[in-house]
């Protein structure tokens, strides 16, 4: 008999093994379940969690801190921001230069000046002094608004300057106080103006040659029609250049803000604050664990489940 028909015979042949030899191995493998190491502990867990909980909450405080810190104050267009705005004392404010007007075109000037006085005091002066350098420049003030609030002040003036006299008037205001934002408008009114002229010169023109012509109803309304239009233009004309003689300076005063200190901060505010974001840790946490722990389990019962289907079909052979 050949090597390969004894194979063939012993693997016909069904052996039973003995039900002592049986009785061993289910002994053997119920034993071998009972102290199967676990491979998902609640220790585990928790030193898988813990890290990535301090992750996460060192992730959104520097992520706060970051924001916080590229915070910058906007400053608004025409303005620049004053000079050391964080000192306690307030330095002589430099004065600005502002552009004067053209002496031989219309322009409509308008300028705004904010600026910073130490206190209430001298909110209250600096508007004294802006109405005193207002009239004696021949101009005078449409509005003045003031008011103040414990240490905190503040005014806002809305004065009319003859045009001629609008870049000293900004020189001398700007010195009651630390500039903390300027901004100039000049607006050209002159080509307008030429445009007007020009339609009143032909209008008249056009109004000479009907009067010379023989009278009329209908050459009486085209004349009365032109008479009107050019009364119209002309007035429209003075009211602009009057308008323009005047330049309108807007003056916004006011005190250093008061600063605020956070209060009602216990000894154990620092605590609840790290107690507050642990919790917000914790939520990440279980949120981003929660679907991993799952399959995790999922995939652990399914193995377990396998190696006992494979040992009863062991055991069962006969």
């Amino acid at each position: 008999m050949s090597q390969r028909d004894l194979v063939a015979e012993l693997r016909a042949a069904r052996i039973a093994a003995p039900p002592e030899l049986r009785e061993r191995v289910r002994l053997t493998a119920t034993r071998d379940r009972t102290k199967a190491p676990r491979r998902f502990t609640w220790r585990r867990a928790l030193v898988v969690a813990l890290p990535v909980a301090a992750a996460v909450v060192a992730g959104v405080m520097l992520t706060r801190s970051s924001d916080r810190t590229t915070e910058r104050p906007l400053v608004a267009h025409g303005e620049r921001a004053a000079t050391n705005q964080g000192s306690a004392t307030l330095k002589a404010a430099p004065s600005i230069a502002a552009p004067a007007p053209s002496s031989t075109r219309v322009q409509r000037y308008g300028a705004s000046l904010t600026l910073r006085v130490p206190s209430g005091n001298g909110v209250s002066n600096a508007v004294k002094s802006a109405l005193r350098i207002t009239r004696s420049l021949g101009g005078y003030a449409t509005s003045v608004h003031a008011g103040s609030q414990g240490r905190a002040a503040s005014a806002s003036l809305r004065l009319r300057i003859p045009r001629a006299h609008v870049a000293a008037a900004v020189s001398r205001l700007s010195a009651l106080g630390t500039i903390t934002g300027e901004q100039v408008d000049i607006q050209d009114l002159q080509t307008a103006i030429d445009t007007t002229t020009r339609t009143i010169a032909r209008l008249q023109r056009r109004l000479k040659e009907l009067r010379a012509d023989p009278p009329s109803a209908a050459n009486d309304a085209r004349i009365a029609a032109l008479v009107t239009r050019v009364e119209r233009l002309q007035r429209e004309e003075a009211a602009t250049i009057r308008s323009a003689r005047f330049a309108t300076v807007d003056l916004h005063l006011t005190t250093p803000p008061v600063a605020h200190h956070a209060a009602g901060h216990g000894p154990l505010h620092g605590l609840l604050v790290a107690l507050t974001w642990l919790g917000i840790g914790t939520v990440y946490v279980l949120a981003l664990l929660t679907p991993v722990v799952l399959v995790a389990l999922l995939a652990a019962l399914a193995v377990r489940w396998i190696r006992r289907r494979r040992e009863d079909a062991l055991l069962s052979r006969s």
